[in-house]
């Protein structure tokens, strides 16, 4: 079973910064793809930062220039293991709950999609 585990959340001031990390555990042969979701209260939730095994990112349009997604710098497929969301000059909009993502999910048998379980990031202005 894979599992995945978001860590670094917590409460900041508007301006500050902070860097979540995910990991991914379990059986896994590859990981086509590592994403950083984000839902607020009463709102749906929304593509932040997104990487693919070959390094390829992409963000959300609110968040580019101050959050950086990043994986482990190694030539192995499987460093999407362990990716980060580095975010900076934060802004009370940015509360919410971020989730990570890991795509394609390769296990030997079959390939499949995982969530963490989410971690609360609060931005006070």
């Amino acid at each position: 079973q894979v599992q995945l585990v978001e860590s670094g959340g917590g409460l900041v001031q508007a301006g500050g910064s902070l860097r979540l990390s995910c990991a991914a555990s379990g059986k896994i042969f590859a990981i086509a793809s590592m994403a950083w979701y984000r839902q607020a209260p009463e709102k749906g939730r929304e593509l932040v930062a997104h990487i693919t095994s070959t390094g390829v990112t992409n963000y959300l349009d609110s968040v580019k220039e101050r959050f950086i997604i990043a994986r482990n710098n190694t030539k192995n497929t499987v460093d999407l293991r362990m990716v980060y969301l580095q975010m900076n000059s934060l802004k009370p909009e940015d509360t919410a709950v971020y989730f990570c993502k890991a795509g394609g999910v390769y296990d030997g048998r079959s390939v499949k999609d995982y969530w963490g379980q989410g971690a609360q990031v609060t931005v006070s202005s």
